[in-house]
């Protein structure tokens, strides 16, 4: 009566289903969980009230470390004759209404969506009706952008027109101007004979004498050429018109005297410049000033600053020039240093600097133009004095024959060119502090490394293909050195078949790449414009990846041949059925030999992806900043690299079969040259099976237990994972 009333108590309980159960992170086991949790807790309570009802506190112990009591034990015995699960009526029906509810819950579900649909629907028709006006809308719109640019053509093409005829007209009407100005001194020449004290103010204005010659010269050419058209009517008896002549003679007295007056003016200039000069030594700046201005008049005084530019002692003094020499090159006998020469080029830019400051002063103080002097101090100090240094210092190498590297190689050139680069730059910036007008200083700095700069990119290639050919020069000393005591196979059952010279290094390749990044440094420093620098950059790397490629390759390949060497040795101590000591010593010295070219080869492989991975980080850090801003530069450099890396990649996929071969063949030679003898007797014997494992096992097992572990400790990546693949299929 009690399960019964409570089963009809649960049935009438409703059920908690809502759609927003369904919604977000929807959880079975949460929403079972809300259904039965208010039914199991009491099936719990009434297996308590059951045992504390009979009162038997003793407990067994079941074979899974639980407890029941003795009341279980009883019911057990008895054959559990009460239901053991009394809710499962109430469950059951309360699923049978959830079911109903979620019945009800999706068709509630599938209304809506067939609501939303025909909505949606219908939305759809809508936009697709306002998307075909608005299509037919562009679309006169492009009609009429259409017809707008052709209009604003042919506007362009009339104003076109309209334009060059305009500058026609205006050519004309300058021309004619011209005329005109020109026939109006004509009729100021054509005066009385003799009469030249009402000419215009440009025939008496001294500033203007080179003007007034020209103009002067012109009218004479056309008075003496109209002159001699009108000698044949003279001829003929016709009266001609003096007016001409008058003009002739007027201008020839004109331009005598204006000969005098230049020959005059030019002696003047010359006793002014001396006066100059004699002050420019007394340091009487006002003396200095007042011939300055003078000399002003002179031809706006280009003369006169030219010449005191040309004066100055840095310029003309043949010690200042050694002085120069000595301080940047040091001792000519030795070959100075980049360091020394940098140091050298801060000092002398400095002197020059401070000189330069001094006579700004100077030129401050006495010219009328101090700018315009200025200039031409600035222009001289760098096309001069820096020009002749850089000419001594910058000796450009032969790409074809270089000095050795010992010597500094062409490397050394390239340190002197990036420091004097560096320093002439700074020297242009103080330049520019002190004063320079309006030169252009910075543009006048690079043209002095114009032609040093053209070459640079091929003279930073030929500078690392030589380092690179010194450094395997120096590895193959290094191995033959080390490879000369080097013992055979007969004399250590451990020797390897050759020592590999030249084995894979990473720091060199560290190396190589530091010769890169100095290089890549150089190219930003020499670089202004990012596709020029994207260019340099990519030839620099490019050079880098070839080289780091065939260096790898070939350590690959040289490991390779220590495998096939190993292979052939094998193959000549091949144990048969019947086998002497000495061949079976032989034997294992080769297959230790085999082992030891194995563990060569995976050392190998780790190096050439150490190196890989160096170079790909360098890459990632260092140059791909630099071909970003340029369309196309970086995913070429991208392929290059791959490229460069596949023959790599092959050499090392090739050796890791020959290793696998290797380890075939030496568990194929250990099983078949040590067999345990047969240790299984009948039943009816008495003696006792002996499932010890043979000899030949124990050492295929520690075999390959070694060749495991040298590939987890070399291999990483993809080689591990086709390594580790191909040997588990081949055993």
């Amino acid at each position: 009566m009690k399960e019964r009333s409570k089963s009809s108590s649960v049935s009438n309980l409703p059920l908690i289903l809502n759609i927003d159960d369904f919604k977000g992170d929807f959880s079975f086991d949460a929403l079972f969980g809300n259904l039965v949790n208010e039914l199991l807790p009491s099936f719990q309570e009434d297996s308590a009230d059951s045992a504390d009802g009979h009162g038997i506190g003793g407990t067994d112990v079941l074979p899974n470390g639980h407890t029941r009591t003795s009341s279980d034990a009883t019911k057990f015995a008895q054959g559990l004759s009460a239901p053991l699960f009394p809710e499962v009526d109430a469950l059951l029906l309360l699923f049978k209404n959830s079911c109903k509810e979620l019945v009800d819950l999706r068709k509630q579900i599938d209304g809506k969506l067939s609501n939303l649909k025909k909505e949606v629907s219908t939305q759809d028709d809508k936009h697709r009706k306002t998307l075909t006006e608005l299509e037919k809308g562009v679309d006169g719109l492009f009609n009429s952008f259409a017809r707008l640019d052709s209009r604003i053509s042919s506007v362009g093409q009339t104003a076109a027109k309209v334009g060059d005829h305009l500058q026609s007209a205006d050519a004309q009407r300058e021309t004619a101007s011209q005329a005109i100005e020109l026939i109006k001194y004509l009729m100021e020449f054509n005066r009385n004979p003799g009469s030249l004290m009402e000419l215009s103010p440009l025939f008496s204005d001294d500033s203007r004498v080179a003007e007034a010659a020209s103009i002067a010269q012109k009218l004479r050419s056309f008075a003496e050429e109209d002159i001699s058209k009108a000698m044949p009517s003279v001829v003929g008896g016709a009266t001609a018109s003096r007016g001409l002549e008058v003009a002739v003679a007027n201008l020839q007295e004109y331009c005598n005297g204006m000969v005098t007056v230049l020959s005059h003016s030019s002696e003047l200039e010359n006793r002014l410049l001396a006066r100059f000069d004699a002050a420019s030594q007394r340091r009487e700046l006002s003396t200095m000033s007042e011939c300055a201005k003078i000399l002003s008049q002179f031809n706006r005084g280009t003369s006169a600053m030219q010449h005191y530019v040309a004066t100055r002692p840095m310029f003309i003094d043949v010690e200042v020039m050694n002085s120069d020499n000595k301080l940047v090159l040091g001792d000519q006998s030795s070959q100075a240093s980049p360091n020394y020469v940098a140091r050298g080029l801060s000092k002398l830019y400095k002197e020059i600097t401070d000189t330069v400051r001094k006579e700004a002063a100077t030129i401050m103080a006495v010219f009328p133009s101090p700018n315009d002097v200025m200039s031409i101090l600035v222009q001289r100090v760098l096309e001069q004095r820096v020009t002749s240094l850089l000419d001594k210092l910058l000796e450009k190498p032969s790409i074809a024959h270089p000095r050795p590297v010992g010597e500094g190689g062409i490397l050394l050139y390239l340190r002197m060119l990036a420091v004097a680069y560096e320093k002439t730059q700074e020297l242009a910036r103080d330049l520019r502090a002190v004063g320079c007008g309006d030169l252009d200083v910075e543009g006048l700095t690079e043209s002095l490394f114009s032609a040093h700069k053209d070459e640079y990119p091929e003279y930073e290639q030929a500078s690392l293909r030589q380092l690179y050919q010194a450094k395997l020069e120096e590895l193959r000393a290094e191995s033959q050195k080390v490879s000369e005591p080097s013992g055979t196979i007969g004399r250590s059952k451990g020797a390897s078949v050759a020592s590999s010279p030249l084995e894979i290094s990473v720091a060199a390749v560290t190396e190589f790449v530091r010769w890169n990044e100095e290089a890549i440094t150089r190219c930003t420093l020499f670089s202004s414009l990012p596709a020029t620098l994207a260019a340099n950059v990519r030839s620099v790397f490019t050079c880098l990846l070839h080289q780091v490629s065939q260096y790898i390759t070939d350590g690959l390949e040289r490991a390779r041949d220590s495998l096939t060497e190993a292979a052939s040795l094998r193959e000549r101590f091949v144990i048969g059925s019947s086998v002497s000591r000495r061949v079976t010593s032989q034997a294992e010295a080769a297959a230790a030999a085999g082992e030891s070219s194995f563990k060569s080869f995976m050392v190998a492989v780790q190096r050439a992806g150490s190196s890989v991975a160096i170079v790909q980080q360098y890459f990632a850090n260092s140059i791909s900043r630099l071909l970003l801003p340029v369309d196309g530069s970086h995913a070429a450099t991208c392929e290059e690299m791959a490229t460069a890396m596949s023959s790599a990649e092959g050499a090392a996929f090739k050796g890791l079969h020959q290793c696998i071969e290797t380890v075939m063949a030496e568990v194929e030679r250990l099983l078949s040259t040590e067999q345990k003898a047969a240790d299984y007797h009948s039943p009816d014997d008495g003696m006792v099976h002996d499932h010890r494992p043979t000899n030949a096992c124990t050492r295929v097992v520690a075999y390959l237990s070694r060749v495991l572990e040298t590939a987890f400790t070399t291999l990483e990546g993809l080689n591990k994972q086709a390594f580790l693949t191909e040997l588990v299929r081949c055993l």
